[in-house]
C-alpha cells in the first residue's frame, strides 16, 4: 500500500515575541505513528523553511512517502515547492482524516502557549466559493440516482472505460461492506457530451455527491479541495425519496458511492466511473 503523509502549512492564533503571526506545519500518517509539528514566524513561512523542515523528518525517519496529501488550498502551492525539491509528488486531496483529526487536537493547545492572540479559530476552516451551476454546454441528456451491488463494483475496473477513479482504499472489500450491500450512484446519460463532461469531471477532480434538503432540494457535485457544483435541483416528490434513499445508503455504506457517466442507457459503453466518498454526511 502506498505510504502517504498528510500535510497541513497554515497561520496559527498565535504571535511571536516581535508580534509576528506564526505559521505551523503539521505533518502525520494515517496509522498515527508519525506526528510531527514545528512553528516559524510568517517572514520565514516560505518553500524552503518547508523543505527544510520536510528534509528533517525524512532523515529522522528514514523512510521518504511516495505522496504528500493536502486539503488547504493556502498550503498547496509551498508544499508542492518543498516537495519538488525532495522529489515527492503532492495530492490535493479533501480526504485527510487523520491530518484534521490531529489538527483538532493540536488547536486545543493553542489558549495556553505564549503568543496567542485570543481570536476564534476553526483549524480546519477553508474559504469557499458559493456553488456553481453545471456548465450547460456539458450537460447531457438526463440524470439518475442509482445503485450497485458493493460486489459488481469490480466489474467497472475490468471494462474499457476510458476515464476510471477506483482508489483501493475505497472498495467495499477493503472497508470490509458485504458484496451485497446497495452502493449509491448517480448515473449521468451524457448523449454526445459524454465524454467530454467526463474529461471536464477528470479536470475537476470529483471529491463527492452531496444531496442537500430544501426548497427546492439540490444534489451538489464536491470537487477539488474547495468546489462546488450543482448538477440538479428538483422538487419532484419521486426524485426525492430517490434522493433520501441515497442518502441513506451512503450512510449503511460508509460514505462510498459513485458517478458515472455514459453515452446512453444501453450499457455497452461508459465515458467515465468515479468511486467517490463522503466522510461526513452531515455537511
Amino acid at each position: 500500500m502506498t505510504m502517504q503523509w498528510q500535510v497541513d502549512f497554515y497561520r496559527r492564533p498565535l504571535q511571536s515575541e516581535t508580534g509576528q503571526p506564526l505559521w505551523e506545519l503539521v505533518v502525520c500518517d494515517a496509522a498515527g505513528e508519525l506526528r510531527y509539528w514545528s512553528m516559524c514566524p510568517q517572514s520565514e513561512a516560505n518553500s524552503q523553511w518547508s523543505a527544510t523542515e520536510l528534509r528533517s523528518i525524512l532523515t529522522q525517519t528514514g523512510i521518504t512517502p511516495e505522496a504528500l496529501q493536502v486539503f488547504r488550498p493556502q498550503s498547496l502551492s509551498i508544499i508542492q515547492a518543498a516537495a519538488q525539491t525532495l522529489g515527492i509528488t503532492v495530492e490535493p486531496t479533501r480526504h485527510t482524516p487523520a491530518l484534521k483529526a490531529f489538527l483538532q487536537q493540536r488547536s486545543q493547545d493553542y489558549p495556553g502557549m505564549a503568543g496567542y492572540t485570543g481570536q476564534s479559530y476553526d483549524p480546519l476552516a477553508l474559504d469557499s466559493p458559493p456553488p456553481t451551476p453545471l456548465p450547460e454546454e456539458l450537460w447531457g441528456d438526463r440524470w439518475r440516482f442509482a445503485s450497485l451491488p458493493a460486489g459488481e463494483l469490480d466489474r467497472f475496473r475490468d471494462r474499457p472505460i476510458p476515464i476510471v477513479a477506483m482508489p483501493d482504499a475505497l472498495m467495499p472489500f477493503n472497508l470490509k461492506l458485504s458484496s451485497t450491500l446497495a452502493i449509491p450512484g448517480v448515473v449521468i446519460d451524457g448523449g454526445r457530451q459524454s465524454m467530454r463532461l467526463a474529461r471536464w469531471l477528470k479536470d475537476e477532480n470529483p471529491a463527492f455527491l452531496n444531496y442537500i434538503p430544501g426548497d427546492p432540494d439540490g444534489l451538489i457535485l464536491e470537487a477539488g479541495l474547495v468546489d462546488h457544483w450543482v448538477v440538479a435541483t428538483f422538487d419532484d416528490p419521486e426524485v426525492k425519496t430517490a434522493a433520501q434513499t441515497f442518502r441513506s445508503r451512503q450512510q449503511a455504506s460508509q460514505g462510498v458511492h459513485f458517478l458515472l457517466i455514459q453515452p446512453d442507457d444501453s450499457g455497452m459503453t461508459y465515458s467515465g466511473f468515479w468511486l467517490l466518498r463522503q466522510i461526513n454526511l452531515n455537511s
